[in-house]
This record gives structure tokens, C-alpha cells and sequence, in this order.
């Protein structure tokens, strides 16, 4: 789905001493021409955040298959202890908690629902950061992937807490995991990147990998609110959280907005983008949050 960029860091050729004397064609008396030696990085170096987030999600599924959580399907009940994200919880519905649990924003981006939702988000994190790592920076992939998972998660809480669902007449928020809003936040960040005219890479190879990640963003939405849109007529069980994936895709976009591309810009611009599109984000976000703490909750 996304190839790997150039990595800029290759080395040059070893150095050698200088001859004495050099030959009228400027090569060494005796020695063949050698080609320059170049040793890359491996691919893990080269993009570590993409790798930790990868295993951080691997990791909470292995400690949960340990803790005898089927790794196919694993229940509400146990998915909420791990740290799903709900309305109920994160808003404190009817003071049922001590404290309202926040926290769930974050967590749920890091917890699947069996072995088949964990691959798939899996190899979309790591097709989609492998390209965006290098035009982010690591630091920037890692902030884009909470930043935007947790906007996802966010516009998941106030839809599900303002269009509750209804079980034999009492309320029920429904849980919500996975890492795919962050995905999909990622996603945008790259359509907005992979258009600037910065970035050493051929006119026609920029149009072909944004091209890519658009169809990709646009289908999945389409196949999740398709998925939504027939369990409303067949109540098949299947649920898909849209929400997240909407919001963490425009998040993406606006996260994006502010920055160049870390590759064929200055050091300094980039640094200085990336702190104003932090913030921003961050205070976006803070601002969202407070708005849903102070929507009324649902009737019973």
C-alpha cells in the first residue's frame, strides 16, 4: 500500500589515504575501481515510533491472551477492564464511578477486539507509518497517532452519548477499541503532506502515493458507514465506531495543516510548525473535552 522513502542518512564511501602519486587517469596504480560502500540502517531505525506503536499494540493484546482473554472474541466485560472506551465511563453517567474516567480516551487506542482486528490495524499503522514517519519525524508520528486517536475517540463519546443505545428500556453506551481512528488520523496527515512540492520525490510518485492513501481513507469510510447502515436493517451485531474514524481522519487533516514536510525543509521551520500544530491540537482538544462534560446526559 505505501513504499518506503529514501532513507537520507546513507552513508558515504569508507576513507582511504591518499596515494603518493596518482596515475594521468586518476586512478590508483594497480587498484580496481571500487564502488562506493553504503550501509543503511535497519528498517526499525530508521522509523522507531512506527515499530513502538506497532508493539505497544501487541504487547496489551499479548498481556490480555495471557490473562485468559480469548484472542478471538473477547467480552464486553473484560474489554472494558482493559480500558475500552465508553460514554458511561468517561462522562460518569448517573455518578455510578468515583471520578469520571478519562483516561479511557488514550487506552482504547491501544486494545483490539480479537487476533483479526488487531492485524488488520496493524498493517494499516505499519504500511501507512513507514511513509509518514519520515515526513513527521518520530516524534511527530507518535504525537499525530495519540493526538488524532484521541479526537477520534473523543467524537465517538459525544455521538454515543447523545444518540444512546436502548437495552429493555435502560441506557447503554456501547464500548469502542481499536487503534484505527489513529490510523485514519495518520491517513489524512499524509494527504495534506504528500501535496507539497518540497519533498525530493517525482512529481508523478507524490500523485500515485497520495492518490493511494485518499482511496484508502475513502473506502474504508465508505465500508464502515455501508457496515453501520445494514446492521440497522438486519441487526447482524457487526458494529463499526465510524465516529472514531471520521474524527480521527479530519483531525489528521488540520493536525497537517500547520507543517512541512520534515524531508526538504529546514530544520528549524519544521520544529517550529510541528510545536504550533501541538498545540493547537492540544488546545482543540482540551476545549472538545470540557464541551462534552457539560452536555447533559441522557434520560433514562
Amino acid at each position: 500500500m505505501a513504499s518506503v522513502p529514501p532513507d537520507p542518512d546513507l552513508q558515504g564511501p569508507a576513507a582511504i589515504g591518499e596515494p603518493e602519486l596518482l596515475p594521468p587517469d586518476g586512478q590508483f596504480a594497480g587498484v580496481p575501481e571500487q564502488e562506493p560502500i553504503r550501509r543503511r540502517r535497519p528498517t526499525w531505525a530508521a522509523a522507531p515510533a512506527t515499530y513502538l506503536l506497532v508493539g505497544v499494540n501487541c504487547l496489551v493484546f499479548l498481556l490480555m491472551g495471557l490473562r485468559g482473554i480469548s484472542p478471538v472474541n473477547p467480552g464486553v466485560d473484560q474489554l472494558m477492564h482493559w480500558g475500552a472506551n465508553n460514554a458511561g465511563y468517561v462522562l460518569n453517567y448517573e455518578n455510578m464511578l468515583p471520578h469520571a474516567q478519562w483516561w479511557r480516551i488514550l487506552s482504547a487506542m491501544f486494545l483490539h477486539v480479537g487476533i483479526i482486528h488487531l492485524a488488520t490495524n496493524m498493517w494499516c499503522l505499519w504500511n501507512l507509518g513507514l511513509l509518514a514517519e519520515p515526513l513527521l519525524g518520530s516524534f511527530g508520528l507518535f504525537a499525530a497517532y495519540v493526538l488524532t486517536g484521541g479526537a477520534g475517540n473523543l467524537l465517538s463519546t459525544i455521538v454515543n452519548w447523545v444518540w444512546l443505545m436502548r437495552d429493555g428500556g435502560s441506557i447503554v453506551f456501547p464500548a469502542g477499541a481499536g487503534a484505527s481512528g489513529a490510523v485514519f488520523g495518520i491517513a489524512g496527515a499524509l494527504i495534506i503532506l504528500l501535496k507539497s512540492n518540497r519533498l525530493p520525490v517525482p512529481p508523478f510518485e507524490l500523485k500515485r502515493l497520495r492518490k493511494s492513501v485518499i482511496y484508502f481513507a475513502v473506502i474504508n469510510l465508505a465500508i464502515g458507514f455501508s457496515i453501520w447502515g445494514g446492521n440497522q436493517f438486519i441487526h447482524s451485531g457487526l458494529n463499526i465506531d465510524n465516529m472514531a474514524h471520521l474524527g480521527g481522519f479530519m483531525s489528521g487533516l488540520l493536525f497537517a495543516v500547520p507543517l512541512v514536510p520534515r524531508i526538504g525543509s529546514p530544520r528549524d521551520s519544521f520544529n517550529r510548525r510541528l510545536r504550533f500544530a501541538l498545540v493547537l491540537m492540544v488546545g482543540l482538544l482540551v476545549l472538545f473535552g470540557f464541551y462534552i462534560a457539560h452536555v447533559p446526559p441522557p434520560q433514562n
